[in-house]
């Protein structure tokens, strides 16, 4: 079937790295490793993030994505708060903590122009605003989800953020999924690309190897329950923590 191209359109440009949430400031212990020398050459790091993708990607925010998804579509904002909550609980370093709230507080403030209280100069300059959002999909819980992260109420992890507006423009659960997956796997291949470790045709061989990867895990956990939302990664963990302290670093984590 030929895809919605508004809904299309929105998946291309929420999962582009263009977008500007500041996900190029974050290698989620990618910059640790290669620090370490523990990543050597290509098949180290598809090894690596094929492991990102099985045991935190798929298990943990994709499951925390599409439920996120299925409560802004039920219009359940209680829902979005637990989802939330239990991400930040089961997501252990605090920096990977700090890049995923940050990222998402910044995709509301870029769509809290498409609210409906928002100005017609402020639409305007709203990146998102052209797909449109309405009550009638969902788009109702992304001004009082916003208010939530700002006043502190919901962390607003950034997977959580993303489900709620792919529900308002129209996206479908597996295709949203998708959309972050990728998102995620391109944003550590250009991290490990700008720390000089990888050039352009390299990291072009891993990410199609990894593609395989993320249909898997996305279809794997799409329908999961938000009680197996789960995450199992502790070098990945280890290194995010070293991070923390680690002398040299181009990455907030």
């Amino acid at each position: 079937m030929t895809p919605d191209p508004n809904s299309f359109l929105t998946a291309l440009r929420l999962s582009d790295s263009f977008l500007p949430v500041g996900g190029y400031t974050a290698s989620y212990g990618v910059e640790q490793y290669l620090n370490e020398d523990r990543l050597e050459d290509g098949e180290d790091l598809q090894a690596l993030l094929a492991a990102y993708l099985r045991r935190v990607v798929g298990p943990c925010e994709t499951v925390a994505l599409a439920n996120a998804h299925a409560g802004a579509a039920a219009g359940d904002i209680e829902r979005l708060f637990a989802v939330d909550e239990r991400l930040h609980a089961v997501t252990m370093p605090r920096e990977f903590r700090e890049s995923s709230t940050k990222a998402g507080a910044k995709l509301c403030e870029l769509l809290g122009p498409a609210t409906a209280t928002s100005s017609a100069a402020d639409r305007r300059e709203d990146p998102l605003a052209e797909t449109g959002s309405s009550v009638a999909d969902g788009g109702e819980l992304v001004a009082p989800f916003a208010d939530a992260i700002h006043s502190g109420a919901t962390p607003g992890h950034y997977p959580v953020v993303f489900g709620v507006v792919a529900a308002a423009r129209g996206l479908s659960r597996l295709s949203a999924c998708l959309a972050h997956a990728y998102s995620f796997v391109t944003g550590l291949l250009g991290a490990a690309q700008r720390l000089g470790r990888f050039g352009h045709t390299e990291i072009q061989s891993v990410l199609e190897s990894l593609e395989p990867v993320i249909s898997d895990v996305c279809e794997r956990h799409v329908d999961d329950d938000v009680t197996a939302m789960a995450a199992f990664a502790p070098l990945a963990e280890i290194m995010g923590m070293r991070h923390e302290r680690a002398g040299r670093r181009l990455f907030m984590s």
